[in-house]
């Protein structure tokens, strides 16, 4: 990934998500804007910065740039705690030394028995590109049999955007692909050099158009909490919670759970397809458990 391309691409997008107006600036120039949103001179202006300073920051042209820089344009900016995140990789100097080739994710066996015995809660663990890690039984009922589906197409953004099984279980789909856009979005500025990551990205984009139409939006989202509603075969319409936690010590994986409103009809649905599941025989066999 070239980073400069990034963060030039990252800086003009949020720029144009302002108007001199909702920032408290006199538009400069006059009334006539030939480009939407904040102009260079207006953001530099409410950054406290030179204009040539952050001309050459939005062309990756700076090297090691302060935080209290950074914090400035982030704030002048209105970004998010997330996108400020992103701002940060971004602006990092790019590290030519060697680096190891990297390891195959695995989960810990700690955390596979910890899915296995949430018998009521369909969980699954994500690494840093979205491939489905690992998963309990339930959440191959309520989604997809990831057992039967190849190493390579255990992934989400894979599954959202190019598997039409999946695409059908969720009720919005487009809120959900999006998101799963900004999220790969979120990994690619803080992994740059992971060539796995980047070759997922070229195919869905040359697969996708809508992949491609929001990849360039150049919007980022950390996976944390919110509710789904899932259209099942079996079970129809459930509106489901989920919960994204960051196991300590795997900084890339993501243990996500999803779980209904006590006293719920989709509490009722997912005890049923609890059972569904458990009438099928022994938990499938995971790609990490060898």
């Amino acid at each position: 990934m070239d980073k400069r391309a990034e963060l030039a691409e990252f800086l003009r997008t949020r720029r144009a998500r302002l108007r001199p107006e909702d920032v408290g600036l006199r538009p400069f120039g006059g009334a006539r804007r030939r480009v939407p949103g904040l102009r260079r001179e207006e953001l530099a202006q409410l950054a406290g910065v030179s204009v040539d300073y952050y001309v050459r920051l939005e062309q990756g042209r700076t090297q090691n740039v302060s935080e209290e820089v950074l914090a400035a344009v982030a704030q002048a900016l209105r970004l998010d705690e997330t996108e400020y995140t992103h701002l940060r990789n971004l602006a990092r100097p790019v590290r030519r030394a060697r680096r190891p080739a990297a390891r195959a994710e695995r989960v810990r066996p700690g955390l596979q028995r910890l899915l296995d015995m949430a018998e009521g809660v369909p969980a699954y663990v994500l690494g840093r590109r979205g491939d489905v890690l690992a998963w309990n039984r339930l959440a191959a009922t309520v989604f997809v049999d990831f057992a039967a589906l190849p190493p390579a197409e255990r992934n989400w953004a894979r599954l959202i955007f190019l598997n039409g099984e999946v695409q059908r279980l969720f009720v919005d789909w487009t809120v959900k692909a999006r998101e799963t856009v900004a999220f790969l979005r979120l990994q690619a500025g803080a992994h740059p050099d992971d060539r796995e990551l980047a070759a997922l990205v070229g195919e869905l984009s040359v697969k996708s158009e809508d992949f491609r139409r929001w990849w360039a939006d150049h919007n980022v989202k950390e996976k944390t909490h919110g509710r789904k509603a899932i259209r099942h075969p079996q079970a129809g319409e459930l509106a489901l919670d989920y919960e994204s936690l960051r196991p300590i010590g795997e900084p890339d994986q993501v243990l996500v759970t999803y779980t209904a409103p006590a006293g719920s009809e989709a509490e009722a649905a997912l005890r049923l397809l609890g059972s569904l599941a458990a009438a099928g025989g022994p938990l499938s066999e995971h790609a990490d458990r060898a």
